[in-house]
């Protein structure tokens, strides 16, 4: 296994690893990610975590923080 850490946008570091499939990665004691699929350009992933913790795509999370936002009602004119 590869491991390298770099910088984020946000300025945290990333912890980036290198995986076959079959392999995991464990965050904390109650998280596991494991390498599902290997296709082409196209990973798929396995996220084992408690119910209390939310897993979403990062689209997904943008999607449904836009959708939380109050909407603003247009002004006359």
């Amino acid at each position: 296994m590869h491991e390298m850490t770099s910088r984020c946008g946000s300025g945290a570091s990333m912890l980036v690893l290198s995986r076959k499939r079959d392999e995991r990665i464990v965050i904390g004691d109650n998280i596991v990610i494991t390498v599902v699929e290997v296709r082409g350009d196209k990973v798929r992933l396995g996220i084992e975590a408690p119910t209390e913790v939310p897993v979403h795509r990062q689209e997904v999370l943008e999607a449904m923080r836009r959708e939380s936002q109050p909407k603003v009602p247009p002004t006359a004119g």
